[in-house]
Order: structure tokens, then sequence, then C-alpha cells
């Protein structure tokens, strides 16, 4: 596990906990640490986060026998996404990858970076590839616009929520209208010795995992260990529209995925959740969602906006009516919610389907 952030010594800071332990929750204001980070003000310390080398004149062949993304042609500062799924098609790993035409860089989570780092020495056999978790040596820092400050570090970009070459976007949203577009977001790596003066050279204030946090909720982007479980796959988050490709070689859960695809229909969805704000107070990840009377999901990210007020993600089962009222109810408090459609309940079964319906790769700035 990463060491806890230096930048946890600053004036106001406040340690999060759960997947955001080590890193400061906020510094004493997080509503206007949230929307500096918003306007392209503020950066935010993500140095809880796992990194992983691959090096070798194979890196890159390996690595897209192993995982859900092309990346065989990935080209030096180039940024996607991969997932590393069991036998059933279920995310075990996900990974932000950028090369830098000498070694393969994957930004994780903190925890998974070791077990990620030993499963893919397991399986280098006879391969030039060398894997190091360089985690204690390599800060993540991020931001909502470029930093100039930062120009000499790597940098990887979120493709999300671009629909990314053999990708699929499973949201009945128009591409314009996907709220993801309003918050693009980089990560840079910085060397972890010199990220307190990085900070101070980006000539930018800090806004801590809460602001963070929020901004992602509004995106719709799905995290690894909020809105994964042991049983997720792909479609039920619309990572398909990132993290897959699906017309690539052979993988391992290759098979679930085109069969859900093509034939089946996901058996979740994930949904954005509108909270009533009027308690003055927010559920707690985990709690359940309720249809009338009956459990038809979990929330797995929840909140404050500084725009929208109380937000969430949650996961629900498939055939919940699009346009039902939900109730979140967090150990007997509840709280009305509207949900927002990410996963359409009409998703997958694309054979058959009028062609045209790929959406193509949108350019990011």
């Amino acid at each position: 596990m990463s060491p806890k952030s230096p930048l946890l010594a600053r004036s106001g800071a406040v340690e999060a906990g759960g997947l955001d332990s080590g890193i400061a929750a906020h510094y004493g204001d997080p509503l206007r640490e949230q929307r500096a980070l918003a306007m392209g003000e503020a950066v935010t310390d993500l140095s809880n986060r796992g990194v992983v080398t691959v090096t070798g004149p194979d890196r890159l062949s390996w690595l897209n026998t192993l995982s859900s993304q092309q990346v065989l042609s990935l080209a030096p500062g180039e940024s996607t996404e991969l997932l590393l799924l069991s036998m059933q098609g279920r995310i075990e790993h996900d990974a932000r990858v950028l090369d830098d035409g000498e070694r393969t860089w994957l930004i994780v989570e903190g925890s998974s970076a070791p077990s990620l780092a030993e499963w893919l020495t397991s399986m280098k056999f006879m391969l030039r590839v060398e894997i190091e978790d360089v985690s204690a040596d390599w800060a993540v820092a991020g931001s909502v616009s470029p930093v100039p400050a930062w120009d000499g570090y790597l940098v990887w970009t979120d493709p999300w929520p671009g629909v990314t070459p053999g990708g699929y976007s499973y949201s009945d949203a128009g591409e314009d209208a996907h709220p993801g577009f309003e918050r693009p977001w980089h990560e840079y790596l910085i060397p972890r010795a010199g990220l307190e003066q990085a900070v101070e050279e980006s000539g930018r204030t800090l806004a801590g995992s809460m602001a963070a946090e929020a901004l992602r909720i509004a995106a719709w982007r799905p995290r690894l260990g909020a809105e994964t479980d042991d049983k997720v796959i792909p479609h039920e988050l619309d990572l398909m529209r990132t993290a897959v490709h699906l017309s690539k070689g052979c993988y391992k859960g290759q098979e679930t995925i085109a069969r859900v695809h093509n034939l089946g229909r996901p058996p979740r969805r994930l949904v954005f959740l509108q909270l009533d704000g009027s308690q003055h107070t927010l559920p707690a990840a985990g709690s359940q969602v309720l249809f009338g009377e009956r459990a038809v999901g979990r929330v797995t990210s929840v909140a404050q906006h500084y725009e929208m007020g109380a937000v969430a993600l949650a996961l629900i089962k498939r055939s919940v009516d699009p346009a039902a009222e939900l109730l979140v109810d967090d150990d007997g408090e509840q709280y009305a919610a509207a949900q927002e459609l990410i996963v359409s309940p009409e998703a997958g079964q694309a054979v058959g389907r009028p062609t045209g319906l790929l959406r193509t790769p949108r350019a990011r700035s």
C-alpha cells in the first residue's frame, strides 16, 4: 500500500477513509475546493494510487493478449484504459495505461498494485517483460485542465466518456449530452519525493478527495472498488465505451463479453441518483436502493456536489422502471432518489440491430 501523502501535513488537511485513505478528504472547505477543481484552478492529490510498470520489447503485445483493450499499437504518450477479467468476464483489475516508448505505466487503485504486479509476474512465462510495483517512488496528482508547469511529467488523459476505437456506448444519452464531457480529467505521474514542490510550482490550490469524487460521480465515471463487486461485468458500468475493444483477439473473459453484448443483456445497470437533500445528511455507500418496499440494488458512491447537491451512483437491477422514483435506505433513514439513466435497460443484444449504432470516437481537447 502507498505511504501516506506528505500533503496531509498541510494546514486544515483531514485524512480520508476507505478507498482514499492516505490522502486528504479536504483541506477545510470541501465545496470551495470542489468548485476550484471544476474550474481548473486546483489540483488534487492522488498519491494513494498504485503505479506498476512493465518494461521489455514484448510489453505491449503481452498486455494485449491479457487484457480487454487493444494496446498493441499504443503510441508513446497515448492514453487508454484496460481491464483484466476472470473467465466469467468479471472485473478483477482495471488500469489507466500510458506508454512512454520504453515502458508501460499502469495507474491503479493503491490497494490493488501489489496483487496486480504479482499476477502479471506469474503470467510472464518466457516473454521479454519485467514488472515492477513503483508506487513507493511515484505519486499521482489530478486536474480537470492541463497544468502548464507540469509539462515535463507524463500525463494520462482519461478517454471517458468518449467511445474509443472498438468500444460501444451503453447509454441512451446523446454523446454531446453526456455529463462526462464537462469533466475532462488528467492524471500526472510525479516523483513522490518531489510531490510537495510540484504542487507549489503548479500555481494552483489543493482540492481534497471529496472534491474529486463529487466530480467523478457527476461525470458518471465508475471506479474500481466503489462501483465494482465480485460479480460486476463491464457492460453494467458502461465501461464498454473506454475499456473494451470488441474486435481484438482472444483474452480471458472475452466469451462473456461477446455473449452478453451480442445475445444477452447485463443483469444490472449503473444509474445516477439525484438525492433529496432536505435531511442535510448523506446516505452511506452500500445503502440499499428500494423500489417500493423491494430492494433492487445498492448505492456505490455518494457525494455533495457544489451545484447539484446530494448525488450518488448506484448499481440496480436492469428490470427497474427507468421512470420510477426510488428510495435509498441507510439503516432506516430514507432518501427520495430520482434516477437518471447511465446504462440503458435495453443495452445488449446487439446482433440483428440496425447498423450504425456503434458510436465513433470523439476527439478530446
